[in-house]
């Protein structure tokens, strides 16, 4: 009798990643590594293909980028404007999250506060850069109008003169389109967590402070450590909002970031494409470098203590039998 043919499905698999793998090697992979090459070249003007590898100092765009006071601005900007979008993002995150998931509190109508947070995120962010400007609008517009109205000012403000001004707006809309986001998330991951675990601390007396600093936070560590490196690569690379909210980065470059300011370098005026791909390359390193270091603050010590114990024990186990088989050998 013969033994029935055994099916692997396994290969239907690799044939079903291969339009991802090719569309990877397409459109992110080649760019990547052609941008990285760009970058010690002489290659700028529209049009032109041909380049040169740079002789004299291989390193001549990123010394040039590197010291570029536009540069070291739009760098500060687009830091400055990540930290002050995100504490107050994931404080607000946090806070709807542990209200809409205790059972302690039943607030009514869950479902459309959930929709009514996240909606900015869905709005696209050509629209929201028209919204804003049109609301700040100088002289009239529905800020000036009811600051006026309600005699809290004489005579309109031009609001996007003013660099504080012009860059805590665009905090706020950064804040309003992306705590939504992180608050499904963090609901996502709070949920997640074993229920048992909360039964028990309702037994054991634990209030709701105490639950969620003891229990919730310690347990959505790892989604927390996904928000924080997410959010540091989509605002050390925002574009959008900056770029369309106030053309050119104004007031004086106030709201002027890095991606900003490569897009100027690549495509407005002198099509410096070398310096756009030195300074992109430059932000790839920060972002590496300050997304592991993230990692590493935020690791599970305990679970690294204990990989940490069992190698040194593989180690000692190694050290003992060669030893052992030194000693056989002598004797």
């Amino acid at each position: 009798m013969s033994k029935k043919r055994k099916i692997s499905y396994s290969k239907y698999g690799y044939i079903f990643c291969i339009p991802f793998v090719v569309a990877w090697l397409i459109f992110q992979l080649y760019p990547t590594l052609y941008t990285i090459i760009i970058g010690f070249t002489d290659l700028k003007g529209i049009g032109k293909t041909d380049f040169h590898f740079l002789k004299d100092d291989i390193f001549a765009n990123y010394k040039l980028i590197l010291t570029n006071p536009t540069f070291l601005t739009a760098f500060k900007n687009t830091f400055r404007i990540w930290v002050c979008n995100f504490i107050p993002q994931i404080i607000l995150a946090l806070f709807f999250a542990a209200c809409f998931t205790n059972t302690r509190i039943k607030i009514p109508g869950t479902g459309a506060f959930k929709v009514l947070f996240y909606m900015p995120n869905i709005i696209t962010a050509s629209t929201v850069a028209i919204l804003f400007a049109a609301l700040f609008g100088y002289p009239m517009g529905p800020v000036n109008d009811l600051l006026q109205r309600f005699n809290l000012v004489e005579k309109p403000i031009n609001f996007l003169v003013s660099k504080t001004i012009a860059r805590n707006i665009v905090i706020f809309i950064q804040t309003w389109m992306w705590y939504g986001y992180t608050m499904i998330i963090m609901i996502s991951s709070i949920l997640g967590i074993s229920p048992d675990i909360f039964e028990a601390a309702d037994i054991d007396g634990a209030n709701g402070w105490q639950v969620f600093w003891k229990i919730t936070i310690p347990s959505i560590k790892t989604i927390m450590l996904f928000t924080l490196v997410t959010s540091l690569i989509g605002g050390l690379t925002m574009f959008d909002i900056p770029q369309l909210f106030i053309n050119n980065g104004g007031p004086d470059n106030a709201t002027v970031t890095t991606s900003v300011f490569i897009y100027a370098q690549a495509f407005k005026g002198g099509y410096m494409y070398n310096r756009a791909s030195a300074a992109s390359m430059v932000m790839f390193i920060i972002i590496i470098i300050l997304s592991a270091f993230m990692f590493f603050l935020l690791r599970d010590k305990d679970e690294a203590a204990l990989k940490k114990q069992a190698r040194e024990a593989a180690r000692a186990a190694k050290i003992a039998q060669k030893n052992a088989a030194l000693e056989g050998g002598s004797k």
